[in-house]
Parts: structure tokens; sequence; C-alpha cells
């Protein structure tokens, strides 16, 4: 479910939502992203489409900068909520 670049982008990243490192390598990540029922979307409107539908009050300026979400780098994104 999540190639090499998002488990890469999530392993480089993962402080960024939580006080220490949770995973270090990929099948740690993959393994934790899938307890975390983590998903990849593509794209901005992806990212505030997930959240509306989590029921989330977000501000769609400032989404893309939320800790929960990470930018793999080639359009997609990565969502973990802790």
């Amino acid at each position: 479910m999540f190639d090499k670049k998002v488990l890469k982008c999530f392993l480089d990243n993962q402080l960024q939502l939580f006080p220490e490192e949770v995973a270090s390598t990929d099948e740690e990540a993959a393994e934790f992203l899938e307890e975390m029922f983590a998903v990849v979307v593509k794209g901005k409107k992806e990212v505030l489409e997930y959240f509306e539908e989590e029921g989330t009050d977000i501000d769609a300026d400032t989404i893309l900068e939320a800790c929960e979400v990470f930018d793999v780098g080639d359009g997609r994104y990565l969502i973990v909520e802790a």
C-alpha cells in the first residue's frame, strides 16, 4: 500500500508529528502506517476532502502545513492522524 517514496517521506519527517521516532526501517514504517490507518492522497483538494469527511474543522489556506500532513514530493500527501 505504501511505496518506497511514501515510506522515506514518513521516516525522514516523522518527528513533525511525534515527539520521538516511531519507526526506523521501511518495514516498521509500513506496519506503523497501516496500524494508524494512514492514507495517501493526490493533491491539496484531496487533503481538504479527507479532513472534511472526517468532520475536522480546517483552514484551507494552511492545511498542508498541518503536522498530520506529509508532502511526499510528487504531488501526493501522506495523512497520519495520531
